[in-house]
């Protein structure tokens, strides 16, 4: 019997059809600028995400890195949230590649309030940091996929640029909030000055990221991939399996969240397991209780039922759902929970 993988979105295999769009691709030399199918793919998401340009890169990392670099200096500061991407998964990127120091903001399973921002801004004296950049991740992941509300977002945007901050949105799996709320992608990014999206994260092609903004802004964020080595030649064929992800995976999402629904009230009716939070998404956290071991061994438990996923903590669980897990999967799932959750230390 095959393995369930819930270990992540981006474990996801590209489809017959992906595959064929990548290999009848039209490409050319993109360092060159000459790459059609990247042209294409890059308006396409400039138009999606409301913003003038946007610039294909090879990962999520790299598109939020060169977000930083384009708005701070050395020793300039971005303020974000504790648990968010950028400061928990990137190895301090913001410090090693850019001189930049970050303040992190504790969220409620990484969702910030407006107010939480207010007095944040360090004075303009010469023995502190310079506070230049507000970065919000959204959808949230360790929050557990949590959306960020929209007026919050708005309000917190607001603020930024009423003090002079740059704005940029770490939106990896920002898909997932259109599909959980019906606001559109450009709406979410109405307040940022840059966001970045991923291509293998929900929407299931193999790599690539994507980073939006003005037209000024990303001339300047290709000057700064090419520095950090993301210069690609015929990347068109990266491209074509984005743009078929855009254009055939969004709207699909919403079977994801169906599914962690699923998986969730499972976990539910389970006295020994508690979901920490209730999905809003395609992202299931739940806490071990101690009498079932930890997580690592209840995720054994799980590997040892055919079901992969990955301990998120100590006594915390992580289990995301994708397009290669289908309804069948996700009940075989349900029932390898029930199970593991029997056996106890």
């Amino acid at each position: 019997m095959a393995m369930i993988d819930l270990r992540s979105d981006t474990v996801t295999q590209p489809s017959t059809e992906m595959r064929r769009a990548m290999a009848e691709a039209e490409v050319a030399d993109d360092v060159l600028g000459t790459d059609p199918t990247a042209d294409r793919l890059q308006q396409a998401v400039a138009d999606l995400l409301g913003k003038e340009a946007a610039l294909l890169v090879p990962s999520g990392t790299m598109a939020n890195q060169i977000a930083v670099k384009l708005h701070c200096q050395p020793g300039d500061e971005l303020v974000c949230e504790a648990g968010c991407h950028i400061y928990n998964y990137e190895q301090g990127g913001f410090a090693q590649l850019s001189g930049v120091a970050a303040r992190p903001l504790e969220g409620r399973y990484g969702v910030l309030r407006a107010e939480q921002f207010h007095d944040t801004i360090r004075p303009d004296n010469e023995h502190f940091v310079r506070t230049r950049l507000v970065a919000i991740e959204n959808t949230h992941n360790r929050g557990g996929g949590t959306i960020q509300p929209l007026e919050q977002v708005d309000a917190i945007c607001q603020w930024a640029h009423q003090h002079g901050l740059a704005t940029h949105l770490d939106g990896a799996r920002l898909p997932h909030a259109t599909a959980a709320t019906g606001i559109e992608l450009h709406r979410w990014c109405q307040g940022f000055d840059t966001v970045s999206i991923c291509f293998s994260k929900g929407l299931g092609a193999p790599i690539g990221s994507a980073l939006a903004g003005t037209r000024q802004a990303i001339a300047r964020a290709r000057r700064i991939r090419k520095l950090l080595g993301g210069g690609m030649r015929q990347v068109g064929i990266i491209a074509a399996a984005a743009l078929h992800a855009l254009q055939h995976h969004r709207q699909r999402l919403v079977e994801d969240h169906q599914h962690a629904q699923m998986l969730a009230q499972t976990i539910a009716d389970i006295d020994t397991l508690e979901l920490d939070p209730p999905p809003q998404t395609n992202i299931v956290v739940f806490r071990v209780s101690p009498e079932l071991g930890t997580a690592a061994q209840f995720v054994q438990r799980l590997a040892a039922e055919q079901v992969a996923c990955l301990a998120f903590g100590p006594q915390h669980v992580r289990m995301v759902t994708h397009l290669d897990v289908d309804r069948a999967a996700i009940e075989r799932a349900r029932q390898a929970i029930q199970r593991a959750a029997t056996r106890r230390t």
